[in-house]
């Protein structure tokens, strides 16, 4: 108990340096949800029942202000390194550019946490997506077959070199590609090796949940060796396609009947009671961006929506793939807490990005054609088929986005609240006080993990590694946050296929891709509703200027990068 207070005491007194060597490193359990929208959790207002991440608030700290960088890959890439993506070679996506910061695989400019955590004497294990390196892809051109679909043989990616088992982590069970089937993805491996659904029963994100829950198993039975671990348990809930057991859909088989005006206005209403929202912003209004993948995306009033009962059962599957993962979080917390280790254990929950607004579309290279068997799939949002079976390949669509990101504005892949905000959670008990507490005004960011987990373990971040010199980490260290202090916050920036923004203290300045700059006042305006750019031309100029700086700086290009 006297060495756990000796790091305590560290931590706070200098964050940033090693703990001393007889205090006991607490282990880190990481879990990140994939296209959660920043309302969709009980404790962030929503109504899905999740009662074990609520549960996980109720016993940490829950981020008012945390901020993603918009897209599965780049939030990825910096969560995992404490850079900016471009910095990381993943700029955009896992498409190979050409350039530098948009190679589409982490670089050998960076180093991951599981490779630092692993040199420090930490076990490393990960279970679920990856994404973070190119794919096979065969045809060619933009909408090319990839190997998806059981019709070719093939590896799933031309090279091993940026798998998670090359990149730090001494185990991996789970998938190389961003999206694939719940009920049997096509590029599920363990470590270098390509492997198939154990059993017809398989569900992928229950899959993911049993390994991460043996992992712990192991870890507490290796107890006597006092080897602590970072284990990385990445969901690929509740990303499209719409695929859930039906037990699980026919809970909220009344639920989305009221539709998504209802559902927005009752999640705002909870958000302001919570105290999680200001009331003085306002919800804004419902989304109207019909430049979306398909063209003629308009959002409607409920009550014009054709296809109600389509309508709901989408937005059912949906809420019941993420009751699914937080059942998930629950069993791999009571296993963590049936173990000595689970007072000096961090538990961190986050999203990648904000909820999804893209309608599945045939023919895309990420979309299957038929499932392994040689079944037809059923891609794309026709009310003629119910979304949740492995034979549809559905998304939810921009009015449920809308309804996720209650109350902000856009979506995954844009640069406003909607795209870049994120549910964030840590339970530390070891040092976290006044259990429960939300954190309305410190902002927090995803480059700002690596530092936090250097500072909580005590391993140092290289300033070289495998003979590279690796770019300092971007990211403050949250520990002082966790117990109830502050820390100086410089400018964050964001930037994904034209899309970008840059936010300094109580202002914000964004724009989406070939529009003009918009201002804000943040802490006044969060939902982005008062543009002040024009009133305001010198702090345009001024936030530009840094924007500017940094994105020459980290090798950023203009959109369409060329």
């Amino acid at each position: 108990m006297r060495a756990a207070l000796f790091l305590i005491v560290a931590l706070l007194a200098a964050p940033s340096t090693r703990a001393a060597a007889d205090a006991p490193r607490p282990n880190i359990i990481l879990i990140l949800a994939d296209d959660m929208g920043f309302s969709d959790l009980g404790c962030y207002g929503g109504e899905i029942h999740t009662p074990h991440i609520d549960r996980l608030a109720k016993e940490g700290v829950r981020f008012a202000q945390f901020y993603n960088m918009a897209r599965c890959c780049p939030t990825r890439a910096a969560l995992l390194t404490g850079l900016y993506p471009h910095q990381a070679g993943m700029g955009a996506m896992n498409q190979d550019l050409g350039k530098p910061a948009y190679q589409g695989v982490l670089n050998d400019r960076c180093v991951t946490m599981a490779e630092v955590l692993k040199d420090s004497g930490y076990h490393t294990a990960m279970f679920g997506k990856w994404h973070l390196n190119h794919l096979t892809i065969s045809g060619g051109g933009p909408r090319a077959k990839k190997l998806l679909n059981f019709e070719e043989e093939g590896d799933i990616s031309p090279l091993k070199r940026n798998w998670p088992f090359n990149r730090g982590f001494e185990e991996h069970i789970g998938t190389i590609a961003g999206v694939d089937s719940y009920y049997d993805p096509y590029s599920l491996v363990h470590n270098g090796d390509v492997i198939r659904p154990p059993d017809k029963d398989f569900y992928y994100t229950d899959f993911i949940t049993e390994n991460a829950v043996k992992q712990i198993d192991r870890y507490a039975a290796q107890g006597g060796e006092g080897k602590p671990y970072f284990m990385y348990v990445a969901y690929t809930a509740p990303h499209w396609p719409l695929q859930a057991r039906e037990a699980d859909i026919a809970k909220y088989k009344e639920t989305y009947t009221v539709g998504w005006d209802k559902i927005r206005q009752a999640r705002f209403d909870r958000q302001t009671a919570m105290g999680l929202i200001d009331p003085k912003w306002g919800l804004s209004p419902r989304a109207n961006y019909p430049r979306l993948s398909d063209g003629k995306s308009v959002l409607t009033a409920w009550d014009d929506a054709p296809e109600k009962e389509w309508q709901a059962r989408r937005m059912a599957v949906y809420a019941a793939m993420i009751e699914c993962m937080d059942r998930g979080v629950g069993q791999i917390l009571d296993h963590l807490d049936s173990t000595a280790a689970a007072k000096n254990t961090v538990v961190i929950f986050l999203s990648d990005n904000g909820a999804c607004a893209e309608n599945v579309q045939p023919g895309w290279y990420d979309v299957p054609s038929k499932t392994r068997d040689g079944r037809p799939i059923h891609v794309g949002n026709d009310p003629k088929f119910m979304p949740g079976p492995e034979e549809v390949y559905q998304s939810y669509g921009p009015a449920w986005a809308n309804a996720s990101n209650t109350p902000f504005r856009r979506f995954k892949h844009w640069t406003e609240e909607g795209g870049i905000s994120a549910p964030f959670i840590v339970r530390w008990p070891a040092l976290i006080k006044g259990a429960g507490r939300i954190e309305q005004h410190q902002v927090g960011h995803v480059i700002d993990l690596m530092p936090t987990v250097m500072a909580i373990t005590g391993a140092t971040y290289p300033k070289r590694y495998h003979d590279k010199d690796i770019p300092p980490e971007e990211g403050k260290s949250l520990v002082p946050v966790l117990s109830g202090n502050t820390i100086d916050r410089g400018p964050l920036c964001w930037e994904h296929e034209g899309n970008r923004a840059i936010r300094l203290g109580d202002w914000k300045l964004v724009a989406a891709h070939n529009e003009p700059w918009q201002l804000y006042h943040i802490t006044e305006d969060r939902t982005e509703l008062n543009n002040l750019a024009s009133a305001n031309p010198e702090k345009v100029e001024e936030l530009k200027t840094l924007y500017t700086t940094w994105a020459q700086r980290c090798g950023v290009e203009p959109w369409p990068v060329k």
